[in-house]
C-alpha cells in the first residue's frame, strides 16, 4: 500500500514491488503444499518396487564374472559422443544438426534414459542377447506411411520372432509401464547385431563355456559349504543283514542327534568304531579350466586384466579401443544411418558418427607439451585448449584464431579475419 506524502518515483518504484512480490505469491509452486487434495488417490499406473526398464542379463551372466566384462564394455562404449551431423564435400564434420535424432543421441532418449545411458543399455542387451532392436517410439509422422520423420524419442528392444520382412520386439511402453510385444516392419528398426557374436554369443562359444564352468564351480562351492560334515563311520561287526543294517541306521541317526542336539556339536562313539572326515575337497582342473577360458576370452576380446583395473597403459587402452569399442559403435552407427537417415538426407550430406576424446587418457604432465605443439602447428586454438584442461575461455579475440603465437605477426598478416570457412561450407551443402 503506498503512503501519503511520497513522490511519483517512490510510488511507482513502490506499485512495482507490490506487483512483483504479489506475482511471485500467486505463481509460487511448492511440490508438498500446492496439490489437489482430490488426487491423492489418482491412478499414475502400474508401480514397481524396482525399474522395470533396465536390462536383465540371460544365461545365467548375472550370477558370474561376464558381467562385470559386459559392463566395462558398454561403459566405455557410451562414453563415446555419437552425433547427428553434416559433413563437407570430403566426409569431414562441419557441425552437429539440432534434431530430434540428435536430441536423443545427446540428451534424452526416453522419458527414463539420458543418452549416454540409452547407448549404454543398448551396448549391454546386444552383448547378452547377441542383437538388439533400437525402435524409434514417438516420431513426428508415421514411420509406416513416409520415411521423411524425425525421432522424438527411442528405446531398446529383444528381438522374439525373425520374420522376412517384420520382427517381433518386447519393448517397454512408458505409457502402460509394462513391456509389450510389438510387430514392426525392418526398415524403422535399427537391428544391430554384436560383432563379437562368435566369441561371446554362439552356443559352444568361448565365454558361453566359461559361463558354464563358473556355474560348476559354484554348484562345487555350495556343496562344500553347505555345512555337512561328511563322516564315514566304520561300525566294529560286519553289515550283511538287515539286522545289522537296521542297527548301523539307527547308530547313525544316535550320532547325528547328539550333534544337533549339543551346544557345541560333540558326540560320543563306542572305543571299537572308527570315523572318517571326508569334508576336504577332491581335487580337479575346474579352476585351472576356468584360468584357461579367461585369459582365452581376455585375448579374443582384446581386453586385459590392466584394462578392467583401470591401470593400462595408452598402448594397450588404444588397441582396447579399436578392436573392441570401434566395432560396437560402428555397427550401432551404421545401422543408425541406414534405417533413420534417408537417402535424402545422406545425400544432404547428413550422417551418424561418433567422436573419442583422445585428451582423456592424456596424463597432466603431458598437456603441456601437447598444447604447445598443437597451438604452434596451428590445430587447435588457446581457447580448445584452456576448453579440455577445464578452464573456462579467454575473451581475448587472439585466442581463437589458428596461428603460431610464437612467431611475430607482420602488418600484411594484421588484417579482418576472413570469415568462418566452415559455415560457408555449411551453407553451400544446405542449398544443395
Amino acid at each position: 500500500m503506498v503512503e501519503e506524502g511520497t513522490t511519483g518515483t517512490e510510488k511507482e518504484v513502490m506499485t512495482k514491488m507490490e506487483a512483483s512480490i504479489g506475482s511471485r505469491l500467486k505463481h509460487a509452486w511448492n511440490a508438498f503444499l500446492n496439490r489437489d487434495p482430490t488426487n491423492f488417490y489418482r491412478d499414475i499406473g502400474i508401480g514397481y518396487s524396482y525399474r522395470p526398464d533396465r536390462p536383465r542379463l540371460t544365461r545365467g551372466n548375472e550370477r558370474s564374472i561376464v558381467t562385470s566384462v559386459y559392463n566395462r564394455i558398454a561403459l566405455d562404449a557410451a562414453a563415446i559422443n555419437v552425433q547427428h551431423v553434416r559433413l563437407d564435400e570430403n566426409n569431414r564434420f562441419l557441425s552437429a544438426i539440432e534434431s530430434g535424432l540428435n536430441g536423443c543421441l545427446t540428451l534424452e532418449a526416453n522419458v527414463d534414459q539420458t543418452g549416454r545411458a540409452f547407448l549404454q543399455d543398448a551396448v549391454m542387451s546386444m552383448l547378452d542377447e547377441g542383437s538388439v532392436a533400437i525402435v524409434p517410439v514417438d516420431t513426428t509422422f508415421n514411420p509406416e506411411v513416409t520415411n521423411s520423420y524425425d525421432i522424438n524419442s527411442m528405446r531398446t528392444g529383444k528381438i522374439l520372432d525373425w520374420h522376412p520382412n517384420h520382427v517381433r520386439i518386447r519393448v517397454y511402453n512408458e505409457k502402460t509401464g509394462i513391456k509389450e510385444d510389438i510387430e514392426l516392419p525392418k526398415r524403422m528398426v535399427a537391428i544391430v547385431e554384436n560383432p563379437l557374436y562368435a566369441v561371446i554369443n554362439e552356443p559352444n562359444s568361448t565365454m558361453q563355456r566359461l559361463v558354464r564352468k563358473l556355474n560348476l564351480l559354484d554348484v562345487v562351492d555350495e556343496q562344500s559349504s553347505s555345512g555337512k560334515l561328511d563322516l564315514i563311520i566304520q561300525l566294529p561287526y560286519v553289515i550283511k543283514t538287515e539286522a545289522r543294517r537296521q542297527q548301523a541306521e539307527n547308530r547313525r541317526k544316535d550320532i547325528e542327534n547328539q550333534l544337533a542336539g549339543s551346544k557345541y556339536g560333540i558326540a560320543y562313539t563306542d572305543g571299537t568304531e572308527r570315523i572318517t572326515q571326508l569334508n576336504r575337497s577332491v581335487e580337479n582342473n575346474l579352476m585351472k579350466q576356468i584360468e584357461y577360458l579367461t585369459s582365452m576370452l581376455y585375448s579374443q576380446l582384446g581386453i586385459t586384466q590392466s584394462i578392467l583395473d583401470g591401470t593400462a597403459d595408452d598402448k594397450t587402452m588404444l588397441n582396447y579401443y579399436n578392436r573392441t569399442i570401434e566395432p560396437i559403435l560402428s555397427a550401432i552407427v551404421d545401422e543408425m544411418k541406414r534405417k533413420f537417415l534417408t537417402k535424402t538426407a545422406r545425400s544432404q550430406l547428413q550422417s551418424i558418427s561418433f567422436f573419442r576424446d583422445p585428451f582423456k587418457l592424456v596424463p597432466v604432465n603431458e598437456i603441456s607439451e601437447i598444447a604447445d605443439k598443437f597451438t604452434r602447428n596451428e590445430i587447435m586454438t588457446s581457447n580448445e585448449i584452456r576448453q579440455i584442461i577445464g578452464i573456462k575461455p579467454s575473451v581475448d579475440p587472439k585466442a581463437d584464431e589458428l596461428r603460431n603465437k610464437n612467431l611475430n605477426q607482420s602488418k600484411n598478416d594484421q588484417t579482418d579475419p576472413p570469415n568462418n570457412v566452415a559455415e560457408e561450407k555449411i551453407e553451400k551443402a544446405i542449398k544443395k
